[in-house]
């Protein structure tokens, strides 16, 4: 059985939406679009280079793979792992694709996912994806998050945790602060919420 992944970079407020520059994703008049670039250096590099060293898949939301369709096909040098990933794609209205390695998931979005984590295969990262990550929240299917907490707050735009969220514990099983200001954060699930008194 394999597991998901989310990777993704977020705000001290929780936002993911267009870290990677203007013109990324502008949905709602979000204008912070690349908020991750003056934060993004060579120890953050390292970071991600080692999480995508390793066999994966990738399972992303439509907007998401266009993105990345758009720029990994003709940058073999950079996104080696990326490129000779399977990518699946939860999607309504893209169907096929030139990327090599494209399957695009139809019918039943959720239960297509529960199918390929019962395989024998390598894990699942998720990238990007904000509505994709909502469903597999809403299910219970997200494993781990490997996060990377950005020193900026932007008060406005697409939320990690918004309105996919489930009650749920995590724990902590890595972190790492950058010279940047950056912390990394990897939680693995753990279980029901607990509560107590003091």
């Amino acid at each position: 059985m394999r597991k998901i992944m989310v990777l993704t970079f977020i705000s001290l407020d929780g936002v993911m939406q267009a870290p990677g520059g203007p013109g990324e994703d502008d949905s709602g008049n979000f204008k912070y679009g690349g908020w991750t670039v003056p934060y993004f250096d060579d120890s953050l590099g390292e970071i991600m280079t080692e999480q995508m060293s390793h066999p994966f898949d990738l399972l992303l939301g439509r907007k998401t793979f266009e993105i990345f369709a758009a720029y990994w096909p003709h940058h073999e040098d950079e996104g080696a792992g990326i490129n000779k990933a399977t990518k699946y794609v939860a999607s309504n209205t893209l169907t096929t694709h030139q990327w090599s390695k494209s399957v695009f998931l139809s019918g039943d979005v959720v239960q297509e996912i529960k199918r390929l984590k019962e395989q024998d295969a390598p894990e699942l990262q998720v990238h990007g994806s904000s509505n994709l990550i909502q469903t597999l929240l809403e299910h219970d299917l997200i494993d781990e998050f490997w996060l990377k907490i950005f020193p900026v707050t932007l008060g406005m735009g697409k939320r990690l945790f918004d309105k996919g969220t489930i009650p749920a514990s995590f724990e902590l099983i890595e972190a790492q602060p950058l010279p940047s200001g950056v912390m990394i954060a990897n939680y693995r699930r753990a279980g029901e919420v607990k509560t107590g008194s003091f």
